[in-house]
């Protein structure tokens, strides 16, 4: 099994500064890519940040400059180090890695459960 399992989430006032973190466990062999995505109500699932393995990085307009994603496949983590925070960032963020259990899988997405992040004063 793989589980993915995401934690940070809360209430922040604008401009504050929150950090999720995502902690995958189970039977992987590698890790291509992980990223964070982030659903409104009433919106579709949206691109957040991702990194490859190879340390490549990419943000939206929406929140580059202000979120910062890390992480590696060492101990197959991600963070979002989010700052200057907006009530449009008020979100469930959800964790996803793209990843193979061995060297003959297939690549396959695996998502957290999610983690609640409110932006409001």
């Amino acid at each position: 099994q793989v589980q993915l399992v995401e934690s940070g989430g809360g209430l922040v006032q604008p401009g504050g500064s929150l950090r999720l973190s995502c902690a995958a466990s189970g039977s992987i062999f590698s890790v291509s890519a992980m990223g964070w995505y982030r659903q409104a109500p009433g919106k579709q699932r949206e691109l957040v940040a991702v990194i490859s393995s190879g340390g490549m990085t990419n943000y939206p307009d929406s929140v580059k400059g202000r979120f910062t994603i890390s992480g590696g496949n060492v101990v197959n983590t991600v963070y979002l180090q989010m700052n200057s925070l907006k009530p449009e960032d008020t979100a469930v963020y959800y964790c996803n890695f793209q990843l193979r259990k061995s060297p003959w899988a297939q690549w396959l997405d695996y998502w957290g459960q999610g983690t609640q992040v409110t932006v409001s004063s």
